[in-house]
């Protein structure tokens, strides 16, 4: 995710400057972002991708179509079985 980040800032033509000026971080942290550090909280990334020009609804995409996560609920699921007629 830091990449794609980083690749954002540079297709925008932004300095590292302007980015921290924006999110209001320091720029070790945009630095960190970018690496994808995961010590970084998830509000500094929501405020760097704002700060690339409205990239925060991105973040909104997170899991929207999780399919793993809907073949697990179906695994769960309750189905009614009928026993089998017996023919004589």
């Amino acid at each position: 995710m830091g990449e794609q980040i980083k690749l954002a800032r540079l297709r925008r033509n932004l300095s590292c400057a302007l980015v921290c000026e924006r999110a209001n971080i320091s720029r070790p942290t945009l630095l960190k972002v970018e690496r994808g550090a995961p010590d970084v909280a998830i509000g500094t990334y929501v405020n760097v991708l704002l700060a690339l020009g409205g990239l925060d609804n991105d973040i909104l995409l997170i899991a929207k179509d999780d399919e793993t996560g809907r073949i697990f609920q179906d695994l769960n699921l309750k189905v009614k079985r009928r026993s089998t007629k017996n023919e004589k």
